[in-house]
């Protein structure tokens, strides 16, 4: 089985679909690299002093390429975020009156490496300019943002851009081998059982890890389980806390719940609470 297949990693709000943020599942020859593509389904009319709007970002143990488009001032901004083990608050919107659209990568944690141009050491928690690791994606992707602006469009040619710039053969099996047992585990294994399960020694694995993915092995192990945790919380409709403190090798019932708050910042009733609110829809007044 394909680790997308094993793994279904999603974000504080994943019921969203509104005029700001949609999400497109890629070609069958890019699944077992790209989680989604996402962003505004078409340019949208940014209000002059708008609030801000604050959108919890949890780990979901992706990484991401976005562009911003300013269709009013005929600019780009690209970035890629690493994988990140922490939450933040990102805040859209506010400023100037702009025609404005997003369109971004996601990928799978162990996937991104194969399209970078070098290492993904030093990633984690890290903004970069898309530059640093694709700019070969960047020059290719950036002139089609103002050409054709639907996200299903964008995503069809981004696919192919993304067919040209895959190398499987950079992947390394150690770590391939590592993350299929870690998602089979649901993150409850031991590393150093792990690595001489693999013949690998625990900080030949780590060096792998922290170059292909920007993380530790024993980092991503508990941000999987997080997510597998996350998971079943918002789709067991049966879904019992003590139930999952056995299945996922929690010492307690306490201890699920600090993790869980501690990578959510929020209590479980509250994350439910907000990933199901209602989804506000942005008027277009173009």
């Amino acid at each position: 089985m394909e680790l997308y297949q094993l793994y279904h990693p999603v974000t504080a709000s994943p019921f969203s679909h509104d005029q700001t943020y949609v999400e497109i599942r890629p070609c069958q020859a890019l699944r077992p690299y790209i989680r989604c593509f996402w962003g505004t389904p078409e340019p949208y009319h940014q209000r002059k002093n708008t609030p801000p709007v604050r959108t919890l970002v949890v780990p979901d143990t992706c990484m991401d390429i976005i562009f911003r488009v300013d269709h009013t001032g005929s600019q780009v901004w690209g970035k890629f975020c690493g994988i990140d083990d922490r939450s933040f608050l990102s805040l859209e919107g506010g400023g100037e009156e702009r025609i404005v659209s997003t369109f971004a990568v996601r990928f799978y944690p162990w996937s991104a490496s194969l399209f970078a141009e070098d290492s993904l050491r030093d990633t984690k928690n890290g903004f970069f300019d898309v530059d640093s690791h694709f700019s070969s994606i960047r020059k290719k992707i950036e002139p089609i943002l103002f050409e054709v602006t639907g996200i299903r469009e964008r995503s069809a040619l981004a696919e192919r851009i993304l067919l040209t710039r895959l190398r499987p053969d950079r992947g390394k099996p150690a770590v391939l081998e590592a993350v299929d047992t870690i998602l089979r585990e649901k993150g409850r294994g031991e590393i150093a059982q792990l690595s001489r399960s693999l013949h690998v020694s625990k900080r030949q694995l780590e060096r792998l890890f922290r170059e292909q993915m920007g993380i530790s092995p024993k980092r991503f192990s508990l941000l999987a389980r997080y997510q597998c945790l996350w998971q079943d919380i918002l789709f067991q409709r049966d879904f019992q806390v003590q139930d999952a403190v056995a299945r996922y090798g929690y010492s307690d019932q306490a201890h699920l719940l600090h993790e869980f708050k501690r990578f959510h910042t929020m209590t479980i009733p509250e994350a439910v609470c907000y990933a199901c609110r209602p989804v506000a829809f942005l008027q277009d007044n173009r």
